[in-house]
């Protein structure tokens, strides 16, 4: 899933050029092609999907040359995760009605990549063999009230998915706290495994109001008349995401222990821990940054240019972001950030959004 449009990472990231398309670590590699790295050591090239939205795909193209045509999925519009997993669910039941998938979003980092293989195998391997709509949970290393959670409904028992409790999105930092002191609760990554056959009759069951839409699937997917029926169909498309659409609901929902290292880097706070960059004070800062950086405390300071210093004193908690049109300076608030950023919406800033 590579459609979504990055706005809480302006003006990093900007509607013509999101973050999945953008080489935070300035190793030269997008979020985009680490993920599909990732993903073909699984899974045989040929069966990886890209599903995003129209308005990317030569973004897509120049980041993934050897993609195949038939393999990027265009959406008109962005209506969150259900209809873009209904969408690819029609289409690969359309090649093999028997297949298992793996879902996952082109924006996040994993390391220890020989544990996350050996995951996602034992995982499709399970998927497999039983009816169950597996997320993969992360083990939490701290109590982080940025990420979602699952509870397990019993402790894993060897190497293997447990049913799932219940699922809490994104919980305040007390309640965070008490997830992880009882170990019952993981992170939602976000990746998911099943069967299409099994997700496809979840989806007709729990969100009929996106899937009638997709009537007549079977006579226009892979055909020359698919972009004519996704075009006529999106404009009504609800925006409902897998999880409050489906996980929530079912009685089918497992989760899958995973141990490798994960990262969902969604908002500001997560940024600061991505970042490789930390001095003495806690600033975190990119490589190429060139900073004079005096009596401040915990700072994002980004800079996309390596010939400019930002001169810096006696700021404490902000984001400072430099980029070649836009300064962005501002406590590091998400709530205040949002707030303030909502005025880009007016036309006067549609240029820089």
């Amino acid at each position: 899933m590579a459609g979504g449009i990055g706005s809480s990472f302006w003006p990093i990231s900007r509607a013509d050029k999101p973050k999945q398309f953008l080489d935070f670590t300035e190793q030269g590699t997008s979020f985009l092609r680490f993920t599909y790295n990732r993903m073909k050591a699984v899974i045989p090239e040929d069966n990886i999907l890209v599903v995003s939205l129209a308005r990317y795909k030569e973004e897509i193209r120049s980041h993934l040359p050897e993609l195949k045509e038939e393999n990027l999925l265009l959406e008109p519009y962005n209506r969150n995760t259900a209809p873009c997993i209904a969408y690819t669910t029609y289409s690969i039941l359309k090649r093999d009605p028997h297949a298992v998938t793996v879902v996952t979003p082109a924006d996040q980092v994993i390391n220890k990549h020989d544990i996350f293989n050996e995951t996602l195998s034992n995982a499709l391997a399970y998927a497999a063999g039983t009816d169950a709509l597996i997320a993969l949970g992360i083990v939490p290393t701290k109590a982080d009230p940025n990420f979602g959670y699952i509870q397990m409904a019993s402790q894993p028992q060897g190497d293997c998915p447990v049913a799932v409790k219940t699922f809490t999105e994104k919980p305040d930092p007390e309640i965070a706290r008490i997830f992880l002191e009882t170990g019952e609760f993981l992170w939602n990554s976000g990746i998911y495994i099943w069967k299409a056959a099994e997700i496809r009759k979840a989806l007709e069951l729990y969100t009929p109001e996106i899937t009638r839409l997709w009537r007549g699937w079977q006579d226009n997917l892979g055909t020359e008349t698919e972009k004519a029926f996704i075009e006529r169909i999106y404009p009504d498309m609800p925006r409902i995401s897998i999880d409050q659409g489906v996980m929530e609901k079912t009685d089918k929902a497992w989760v899958y222990p995973a141990k490798f290292r994960w990262a969902d880097i969604g908002n500001w706070d997560s940024f600061y821990d991505y970042l490789a960059h930390h001095d003495e004070c806690g600033n975190a800062k990119n490589q190429i940054t060139r900073g004079l950086v005096k009596e401040c405390h915990d700072n994002i300071i980004y800079s996309g240019r390596g010939d400019k210093l930002l001169a810096l004193r006696g700021l404490e908690n902000f984001i400072v972001i430099d980029t070649d049109d836009v300064l962005l300076i501002c406590p590091r608030d998400e709530e205040k950030l949002n707030d303030f950023l909502s005025e880009l919406a007016m036309p006067q800033f549609e240029d820089y959004r």
